[in-house]
């Protein structure tokens, strides 16, 4: 690719986002003056969502079947995984703790009381949960392929996993198969930069349908609880997780964040950190993380590792007990927000699903409290918002990290991305670097060194 084509390319995908913000704006500006029209734009911005997740099983399965495919030693990927997992625990209960600290110093239900419409609209929030088995159950798709249709992260995975090993196992027999995907892999990405022009529109919808449903006023006495999540949001990024990134793998998160800056805009205006899942793989792997931990360790994290979540969990419950005059004792905190840690894998990338899992741990728990989500219905949506850039700041650090542990991380590489040097691709959304690799090695990936 020339100069000239590269900067035309960047030029354009520039203009693009820029209209997004422009079209956020114009959202906000619908919502408050016509507030019956914004609601009525709501299913332009479900739309562009669904757009988008109708893209992430095939990226997922690309991305993780070439990572899995092109490695000869089966334990790297379980290595990567078993990492993988304890981090996204230990981080879970750091938020959680964060979250604590924060709750009880804040007290943001205190003086406010419950109506009985609050109540119901609460009530309406509870959903059946699932137990562990059917958790697990639920992971296994009806059919090979049915994991690639059904929109379910771990369904996905789960076929990818399999399809990877599998083609491993073939050696030479396999490589014709992975030139394959590889050429379908760029395929994929190219519709997903064609969707990506009607991020505008998307935006525009979702916006004003959010700020026409909740207006300027629901927000006054709800300030506190909003403003101390966010708070606590910026904090635990800016403090633990710029710190652990630095620490580990000498990286400015604040680079990174400037790096993803698209993927946040992305997220803001439709709140759901999902729908820059496709592009955070392809990012990830640009910025020298190696093909098979980013397909391991970013679909992973959007079940496991919610930052985010927890935070949220943690103060909205802390929220509901005071403001129904019904304060939690320490016990009682730790032993609900642990349920709804596990309750809550999977809520990452679809708006509102926090709230259910809010709903549905108090249910089981502590149901006299239940009415009280209706407290916070009306400013959820923007609270989900910090949520998803929560968790997907917490997923892109992850990545990171796991590619240091496991020495698949090319920090020369990193310096030239985020310094500007090295530019990411927005017309393919795949690394040509890494495309060449594969034409020249049948199908397998050169791997970073770790500088």
């Amino acid at each position: 690719m020339s100069t000239v084509e590269g900067r035309t390319r960047r030029d354009r995908t520039h203009y693009l986002y820029i209209a997004v913000v422009i079209a956020v704006i114009l959202g906000i500006i619908v919502g408050l003056v016509f507030p019956k029209t914004g609601v009525a734009l709501k299913p332009i911005g479900d739309g562009f969502v669904n757009l988008i997740k109708m893209m992430i099983s095939p990226i997922i399965f690309c991305t993780l079947v070439l990572g899995i495919g092109s490695i000869r030693q089966a334990a790297r990927v379980g290595k990567v995984g078993g990492l993988a997992i304890g981090y996204f625990i230990a981080m879970s209960f750091v938020a959680l703790t964060i979250g604590l600290i924060v709750g009880n110093i804040l007290h943001p239900g205190d003086g406010l009381a419950i109506t009985d419409q609050v109540q119901k609209s609460g009530q309406a929030q509870v959903k059946a949960q699932e137990n562990t088995t059917q958790f697990i159950l639920g992971i296994i798709p009806t059919t090979l392929v049915s994991g690639l249709t059904s929109g379910d992260v771990l369904e996905t995975l789960l076929i990818s996993l399999l399809v990877g090993f599998a083609l491993q196992a073939l050696g030479e027999k396999g490589k014709p198969v992975l030139r394959g995907i590889s050429h379908i892999q760029r395929l994929v990405f190219k519709v997903l930069a064609m969707v990506m022009w009607a991020a505008p529109l998307g935006a525009f919808g979702a916006i004003a349908a959010v700020v026409g449903a909740t207006g300027a006023a629901a927000l006054k006495s709800l300030l506190v609880i909003m403003l101390g999540f966010y708070i606590t949001c910026i904090l635990f990024i800016g403090i633990i997780l710029a710190g652990l990134l630095w620490i580990v793998s000498r990286v400015n998160l604040f680079s990174l964040m400037r790096y993803l800056a698209r993927e946040y805009l992305l997220i803001f205006s439709t709140s759901s950190s999902e729908s820059a899942l496709p592009r955070l793989i392809a990012k990830m792997e640009h910025v020298g993380v190696s093909r098979p931990v980013v397909g391991i360790t970013v679909p992973t994290g959007y079940s496991f590792n919610l930052d985010g979540t927890m935070i949220y969990l943690t103060m909205a419950t802390i929220f509901i007990a005071e403001a129904m005059n019904a304060p939690l004792n320490f016990g009682e905190q730790i032993a609900l927000l642990l349920f709804m840690m596990i309750a809550s894998k999977g809520a990452a990338g679809v708006s509102g699903a926090g709230l259910a899992t809010l709903a549905g741990g108090l249910s089981s728990h502590r149901p006299e409290l239940v009415g009280g989500v209706g407290f916070i219905v009306g400013i959820d949506r923007f609270m989900s918002e910090a949520r998803a850039l929560t968790n997907f700041t917490g997923n892109a650090v992850a990545t990171v990290l796991l590619g240091t542990w496991t020495k698949e991380f090319d920090r020369d590489q990193a310096k030239r991305v985020l310094s500007g040097e090295d530019p990411f691709d927005e017309a393919t959304m795949v690394d040509e670097h890494a495309v060449r690799d594969d034409d020249e090695d049948e199908g397998a990936k050169k791997q970073p060194v770790n500088a």
